[in-house]
């Protein structure tokens, strides 16, 4: 028997909760009875036909301060239909991967019309999420009770409410249970083992997972680099001309990684089935505005807003900013260097034990200052970004990645390369390399971990003594943890921690010939990120949304470029080096040449490295071309009904 939506009954008073909203305290009562309407109306009428209900009843409302919380839930067959609708990718009983429908379902491995755990709780949540966001305004010209909400038809309602403030935030519900599982199994217990990335990717979504991966495979990928680099660094510190083997495997190294991770990763997204699963129709972000008009795409009515006044602003505006920042970087970096001299200067005059160690000071004050700069631009870039007002996510976070990572790289590296290639101080160089990666690490995780977790302690201590004072006749257990994760940050998404990666990665590629002990300390500092950033994930962070993600996308592209850019450096600082120099005592034209013919040989070798390994693997492939001939042959046949 077909099951349609219409059939579906949406008045169950108990379910289980998996999405919470928030509303402003001073929400009228006639916005929240229509957003009830709207959530639990049935889809045919224009409504998410799903489960919602208050945090609070109305009798404990008077009991505890009130709380304009809500939550959100689906029964299993409304979940059902909502993975066909956004195209969810299961495996089949036949070991293929293919788009899942509710009449096909037992085809699906693992599917029991008795069980409830086929779709895992991440991309339940994912799908309420899709649902509340394709709710979408009808004949309504404003939301009821507040006449400057404006609304048209086809525009999304949460997003409206959320702009307004009408709704404070949307998130998920943490599941207790299963968390505790996946901490055990993941951080708790310290131990040399593979990370749980399924069960990771179960519970956080594929990008979540696919970023705990790449992690992990950096890390174990970095330790040929330290072993190698250690006894490089304990015998022949001063033979720059023996670093020639070292920078040669160290170019080859950062593209075979690179092409072997591209392969991986196909492997776990085409068993995860985001490989296979058909992109998605973009809608305007939240933040878009313009003028109403008809989209000529979609032929729905809403904002449009001129692509050459959004021109305009990034190259009459945005471009100017970012390069009068980076003057600003350039600026303070000669600060450090004559904060350089003055200690070097101190310590050849008096000569003491007092006045070495402090020739370390100007390194470690700098590279702290470069840490706050980087995240004083980082607000200041995604106000830029908002500002540029572009239509899709993805264009505002290309923008955003671009300008961050320009920065981010010169305030990073522009000390380096100077000390490198204009003072030509190679001691100098390795001071400041060591002292801006382990500064950089070290302050990353205070920052990011262990202050949040700290903060979040005492927050949580603060909300237990708050629900053991509530009467007994209240759910304490359900009340204690939806207050305690509305407090909780929200967790922004992954691309502070790949640009923390993409710049350890610059750390240990650029000047691998100078300081190659750079690569042990990035191990030893990932394997403490990994729990770190777990620790982060389950504790500090509300639970983001699944979101579905078949690679790390522009990142992949950013590494590759890195990689480029380190061969260039590598050999011009071997092509620097005394001994060297020594072989070409009379012309340097000749040594010029020759550094330039050895930067394009391994340039060249680069490249047919990255086209010689494929990004998929064989059986990969073969797979994606059978789904592929089988989609061909099945609109054959409806074409063929049809005529």
């Amino acid at each position: 028997m077909k099951v349609t939506l219409s059939a579906l009954d949406t008045s169950e008073s108990c379910f289980t909760p998996l999405v919470v909203i928030e509303l402003a305290q001073d929400v009228k009562e006639e916005t929240k009875e229509w957003l009830k309407n709207r959530i639990i109306t049935k889809k045919k009428d224009g409504g998410a036909q799903l489960l919602f209900r208050p945090l609070l009843n109305k009798y404990e409302k008077e009991t505890v301060e009130n709380q304009n919380l809500y939550l959100v839930g689906a029964s299993n067959i409304r979940l059902l239909l909502g993975a066909e609708a956004v195209g969810l990718v299961k495996e089949c009983t036949d070991n293929t991967m293919r788009a899942f429908t509710y009449g096909t379902r037992h085809n699906f491995k693992g599917f029991d019309d008795n069980n409830d755990d086929f779709l895992t709780m991440a991309e339940c949540q994912f799908i309420i999420k899709h649902e509340l966001e394709n709710l979408r305004a009808r004949d309504e010209k404003m939301i009821p009770g507040y006449p400057q909400a404006k609304l048209y038809p086809g525009k999304s309602l949460l997003r409206r409410l959320l702009t307004s403030g009408i709704v404070i935030q949307v998130f998920p519900l943490h599941d207790n249970e299963a968390l505790k599982k996946l901490e055990d199994n993941w951080y708790t217990r310290l131990s040399l083992k593979y990370q749980p990335i399924d069960n990771i990717r179960g519970y956080f979504g594929e990008t979540i997972a696919l970023y705990f991966g790449f992690l992990e495979y950096f890390t174990f990928a970095l330790i040929p680099m330290a072993v190698i680099g250690l006894p490089y660094y304990l015998f022949v510190w001063e033979d720059y001309d023996k670093y020639v083997i070292f920078a040669s495997f160290n170019l080859i190294w950062s593209t075979v990684i690179l092409e072997v991770w591209k392969r991986g990763c196909a492997n776990m997204t085409y068993r995860w089935g985001t490989l296979v699963m058909k992109r998605q129709f973009e809608e305007p972000r939240p933040g878009f505005h313009g003028v109403l008009g008809i989209n000529s795409v979609t032929g729905r009515e809403e904002p449009l807003y001129p692509s050459y006044k959004r021109q305009l602003r990034i190259y009459l505006v945005s471009l100017p900013f970012v390069c009068l920042c980076l003057y600003f970087s350039l600026y303070v970096m000669m600060i450090y260097f004559d904060m350089e001299a003055w200690a070097l200067g101190l310590h050849e005059d008096s000569g003491s034990e007092w006045t070495s160690l402090l020739l370390y000071v100007p390194s470690i004050i700098y590279a702290i200052v470069i840490e706050i700069m980087n995240r004083l631009y980082r607000y200041a870039a995604e106000f830029l970004t908002s500002w540029e007002n572009h239509r899709l996510e993805s264009a505002y976070q290309n923008h955003l990645i671009l300008k961050v990572l320009v920065f981010n790289f010169l305030n990073c590296f522009a000390s380096l390369f100077y000390i490198a290639f204009v003072l030509k101080d190679m001691k100098l160089l390795r001071q400041s390399l060591a002292t801006l990666l382990i500064m950089s690490q070290i302050l990353n995780q205070i920052v990011e971990s262990i202050l949040p977790y700290w903060l979040q302690r005492k927050h949580h201590v603060r909300v237990k003594k708050k629900v053991q004072a509530l009467k007994a006749d209240i759910d304490a257990t359900l009340y204690e943890q939806v207050v305690l994760e509305k407090e909780m940050g929200t967790y922004l998404g992954t691309f502070d921690d790949y640009l923390e990666l993409l710049l350890q990665f610059g750390y240990v590629s650029l000047f691998s010939c100078v300081y190659p002990l750079a690569a042990a300390f990035a191990v030893l500092n990932n394997f403490t990120e990994v729990n770190s950033d777990a620790l982060k994930m389950c504790r500090v962070f509300k639970r983001p949304f699944s979101e579905p993600s078949a690679s790390i996308g522009v990142w992949q592209l950013a590494f590759e470029t890195m990689s480029v850019i380190s061969v260039v450096t590598n050999c011009a600082l071997i092509g620097m080096s005394p001994q060297v120099n020594a072989l070409f005592p009379e012309s340097k034209t000749d040594l010029i040449l020759i550094v330039v013919a050895v930067e394009h040989a391994l340039l060249a070798l680069k490249f047919i490295l990255a086209f010689a390994i494929p990004d998929k693997p064989r059986h990969i492939q073969m797979k994606l071309a059978r789904l592929e001939f089988e989609s061909l042959e099945a609109l054959k046949q409806q074409t063929a009904a049809v005529l």
